[in-house]
């Protein structure tokens, strides 16, 4: 079934979720509050893809809804990024799967993160950004697998095989995920991030589970 897999549409689901989670609202697109986004986001004609977008589309269209009455919604998504990723006095959802490794873990640089720099090695690829984010970053994690599908949707000869997509997913984002969602979820249950890391855990179990079909 891997050949059949939408490589490039996955790669832009993943990029925009993974530069959701890279930078606060007010430093990116906005297009997220925009409910006609959602309208047309592919579901895969999966279940549990389609329920997280329908239910990202509720939120951007209370986000609408509250803009209409002079609310500023990308600020408003911005502190909860703050709040939940950055601090202070720490992140209330660490973005890091080193934190998910193990029980009680308060150090955001572990096995996970030198796993992650010598794959983002290994695909030429360099982490730049001024917040110098460790490379198990969520946000890293899924714009690592978008330059991937993006290297097998164009037919590049270096593009990994699907069984090491899978073998990714499954042993990365997947892994920790809907820990992570929690975690966003008990801070800002009816936030922008819950539903979006919801998205992105259902994206990535579609995904493995198309490739190992």
């Amino acid at each position: 079934m891997a050949n059949e897999i939408p490589w490039k549409t996955l790669s832009e689901a993943y990029a925009f979720i993974g530069n959701s989670l890279l930078k606060p609202m007010t430093m990116t697109s906005t297009v997220g509050l925009d409910p006609a986004f959602w309208a047309s986001f592919p579901t895969f004609d999966d279940d549990a893809v389609a329920e997280v977008v329908a239910s990202c589309a509720r939120y951007a269209e209370g986000a609408a809804q509250r803009g209409e009455a002079g609310e500023d919604e990308p600020q408003r998504a911005a502190v909860e990024y703050t709040k939940l990723f950055v601090g202070p006095p720490s992140p209330a959802a660490a973005p890091w799967e080193t934190m998910y490794r193990g029980q009680d873990v308060t150090v955001g640089f572990g096995q996970a993160t030198f796993e992650m720099r010598e794959l983002l090695r290994a695909a030429g690829l360099e982490v730049k950004n001024e917040n110098n984010q460790y490379e198990d970053h969520m946000g890293i994690e899924l714009l690592y697998l978008s330059s991937q599908c993006a290297r097998i949707d164009a037919g590049m000869g270096d593009a990994p095989e699907a069984e090491a997509v899978a073998d990714f997913i499954e042993g990365h984002p997947l892994s920790w995920a809907e820990s992570f969602r929690a975690r966003i979820a008990e801070t800002a249950p009816n936030g922008y991030f819950a539903p979006l890391v919801g998205l992105a855990q259902a994206l990535l179990g579609w995904h493995a589970q198309a490739l190992r079909s």
